[in-house]
């Protein structure tokens, strides 16, 4: 079997997010659950991900899965822009392709630019009083904090400034106690003439991952708390990791879009 390595939202070797994709023939089933998770230990990194095709006039073309180095998640944004970067890039489908996935149906969208527009479920956004400690594990005082919903997990959290976020040096171990996943930590760009709107960095101990480059699941909560705040359906967020990457985003009420491109920088067999 195929298996790469894509570097997501991004349109550069080394930087977005890298995921590992691994493409399966057609099946009834995916392969045991503990054969992929040990695929996904040995790829190591904040995914991989996992599809085989499925029979056509169903709701989807394709089922996928997604798995950290340490558990399965419910959805993934880079991980899907790598997928459909791999399933576009190698003629395996014309146009949009539709994903099964824990999150429900999933639509890939190939632009002419080259990018490719996510289509996923807005996070349903609900403020909650600061929780004690976050402070001090996060190393910066909150503004505001909100729970994003069953779908994605994360305590989001609103910093002061642009500043802030860069210079976050947090407790990743003390952040796993505020959510199911882990902390999204953002503040409004300091000049939107860089290019993005609002900046963020996202901490996932919980699952493995003490902070994750660009995250494009964060972005359906990102979206809508900046479309709020800005006035506008469609921004760009910065991600600010050492590797760094751009999502675009547009809400559309309860489904949020996610644009980005891919590189994909290994290729290789998986010999077991």
């Amino acid at each position: 079997m195929r298996i790469r390595i894509v570097d997501a939202f991004t349109d550069r070797p080394f930087a977005g997010n890298p995921a590992g994709v691994l493409l399966l023939d057609a099946s009834a089933s995916f392969p045991d659950d503990a054969w992929l998770q040990n695929v996904a230990l040995e790829v190591n990194h904040a995914e991989t991900a996992f599809a085989h095709p499925l029979p056509e006039g169903g709701e989807a073309d394709w089922a996928l899965r997604w798995f950290t180095p340490a558990a399965e998640v419910a959805m993934c944004g880079h991980a899907t822009l790598a997928t459909a970067h791999v399933l576009v890039t190698t003629g395996a489908v014309q146009g949009p392709v539709r994903f099964a996935t824990r999150s429900g149906v999933l639509i890939a969208t190939p632009r002419d630019d080259g990018s490719l527009t996510l289509d996923f479920p807005t996070a349903p956004l609900t403020a909650v009083e600061i929780p004690a400690g976050v402070a001090t594990a996060l190393g910066a005082e909150p503004l505001s904090t909100h729970d994003t919903g069953p779908n994605i997990g994360d305590l989001l959290v609103e910093l002061a400034d642009e500043k802030t976020v860069l210079g976050l040096t947090p407790d990743t171990v003390s952040l796993g106690r505020y959510s199911e996943r882990g902390v999204i930590a953002t503040a409004r760009a300091e000049d939107p003439s860089r290019g993005y709107d609002f900046v963020s960095r996202c901490f996932f101990p919980n699952i493995g991952i003490d902070e994750d480059p660009v995250t494009g699941s964060a972005h359906t909560a990102l979206a809508p708390f900046w479309s709020e705040r800005l006035g506008r359906t469609e921004l760009t967020g910065l991600q600010a990791s050492a590797r760094s990457g751009r999502v675009r985003t547009e809400l559309r009420g309860d489904r949020t879009l996610l644009s980005g491109r891919a590189v994909t920088v290994i290729e290789g067999d998986l010999l077991v």
